[in-house]
């Protein structure tokens, strides 16, 4: 990605939601999953390498990592992106990469986690059991849409959690300010886990995916 103007860390994501949902709306398929109230099946990071000074300068090239389990909306982005742009930033190349299906250990986030309630910020309403139940629900939800299979729920998905931030990380969304958290997840060994597992580094955790939260990064065992 050529960045065309700055653009300071804290619109990165958003900047970059609108990239991709310019892209989308020029196929007649993807632009129906982008109007439907679903699940989108994709995720993204952050612009890399990150900035020191939380600035993404002007005339620098960065990488962009899409990710999607869904294997003709990779090949659409990997086709479609490139010579994309907007008023912030052009898409020079893409490369499509397959992440092999191997035992996973671990998943850390990349960008925060959101989980909306009622009351705003989950630790205001929910127990972490709850939280972390929330975050399993999420997954098999996404599993029945992309496969038309309903999983099983009664297996362990997490043999731990861990927040790595002290205190909520602060969002900018349309004008608001979301709290999201980075998190570190020990993955259990069973075949449901390691399924949902593989899924999350495709579709992101919790909610707002597609407007670049929730992706992961993994470690194989």
């Amino acid at each position: 990605m050529y960045v065309l103007k700055n653009i300071p860390a804290a619109k990165v994501q958003a900047e970059m939601a609108a990239f991709i949902d310019q892209e989308l709306v020029k196929d007649e398929r993807f632009a129906r999953l982008h109007n439907e109230n679903k699940y989108k099946m994709y995720c993204f990071d952050s612009l890399y390498p990150v900035e020191s000074d939380k600035i993404y300068k002007k005339d620098r090239i960065y990488t962009l990592t899409i990710r999607t389990v869904d294997l003709e909306l990779a090949k659409y982005f990997a086709k479609q992106v490139v010579n994309g742009h907007t008023e912030t930033v052009k898409a020079i190349t893409a490369e499509l990469r397959i992440i092999p299906q191997k035992h996973i250990e671990l998943l850390f986030t990349l960008t925060p986690v959101v989980m909306k309630c009622e009351k705003g910020y989950w630790k205001d309403t929910l127990s972490i059991e709850q939280y972390e139940r929330r975050l399993k629900i999420n997954l098999l939800k996404k599993w029945q849409q992309f496969y038309g299979v309903k999983p099983p729920e009664d297996f362990e998905l997490f043999t731990g959690i861990e927040f790595l931030n002290k205190s909520p990380v602060s969002l900018e969304y349309k004008n608001i300010h979301l709290l999201g958290d980075k998190l570190r997840l020990h993955v259990a060994e069973n075949e449901w886990a390691q399924n949902l597992a593989q899924l999350a580094i495709g579709t992101a955790l919790g909610e707002m995916n597609s407007r670049g939260y929730g992706m992961c990064n993994y470690r194989w065992l």
